[in-house]
Formats: C-alpha cells, structure tokens, sequence
C-alpha cells in the first residue's frame, strides 16, 4: 500500500532527524521513540483499526515540538496526515 511506504519513508525521515542530536530533553527523545515504535507496530500489524491513543500521541507531539523543533514538527505532522489517509 502507498500510504504504508510514505509513512515509512516519514519514519526514517523522522529518525534522520534525531540522528542529528537536535537540542531535545532526554524526555522528548524517549518520547519521540515510543511514539515511532508504536506507529512502527500499527505497520507491521496492518491492522487498519482506528487507533485514537495513536493519533493523539502524534498530535501532541506535533504541539510539543512546533515552537522550539519546527522541522521535526512538520515531520509529525506529515506522520499525521498519512496515518488518517490509512485510516488509522
């Protein structure tokens, strides 16, 4: 499915991001890590069940990093928009 190799693609996008140790709280690191993991799992499982506590914790997330981390931001934010185009 499309949807699922632009999320993957986002994902290492995302994860390309932190490679470059951006100025993040060891908080907001783990943060960012548990949430990867868990949209890595909803891809593994397909499971095309809508998973509000994942959306949520994407979004706020987004809220999270928007001021300070605008790049990695934008990447949630295209994270979101592709998990709602799956249905998820």
């Amino acid at each position: 499915m499309p949807a699922r190799r632009e999320l993957q693609d986002q994902l290492n996008t995302l994860r390309d991001q932190l490679e470059q140790n951006p100025p993040l709280s060891e908080s907001e690191r783990e943060n960012l890590h548990q949430l990867m993991a868990q949209i890595e799992a909803e891809i593994e499982l397909e499971n095309q069940l809508q998973d509000n506590n994942l959306v949520d914790g994407v979004n706020l997330a987004v809220e999270r990093f928007e001021v300070d981390h605008p790049t990695i931001a934008g990447t949630l934010r295209n994270i979101m928009n592709t998990l709602g185009s799956m249905g998820i």
